[in-house]
């Protein structure tokens, strides 16, 4: 299968870290998201019931980025796979990749983060 329902690019202003300062300051984070799904029958019928509304996934990102700060990237990611996997039951595999766009560590760099790869158990 080599279907996929992507979103990306999606930024949020957030306090997840590990260090003090990430949860008082706050900064951008970075998610995309890639869904494995059978888009055949969308395709034919060209109904939304028949696939997965990328509309409904964002706004689940959304509720888990802006949500409860946490300590990890890897802790969210998993929180949005686990959502999307278990609330989408078309989706068979999710990828979810959180980037820190200005993390507290000195150097040059566009971003430090984190990619999860999460197959669908339903």
């Amino acid at each position: 299968m080599k279907d996929k329902i992507f979103l990306e690019g999606l930024e949020f202003y957030a306090y997840h870290g590990a260090l003090p300062a990430e949860n008082e300051i706050g900064q951008i984070f970075k998610v995309d998201i890639e869904m494995q799904v059978d888009l055949a029958q969308a395709g034919q019928s060209d109904r939304v019931t028949d696939t997965v509304h990328y509309g409904e996934v964002y706004e689940d990102v959304k509720e888990i980025m802006l949500g409860q700060p946490v300590n990890l990237l890897e802790h969210l990611a998993e929180r949005i796979a686990n959502r999307i996997n278990s609330h989408y039951n078309r989706v068979m595999e999710t990828k979810v990749r959180i980037t820190k766009k200005n993390p507290p560590i000195p150097g040059y760099y566009e971003g430090v983060g984190v990619e999860i790869v999460r197959v669908s158990t339903q």
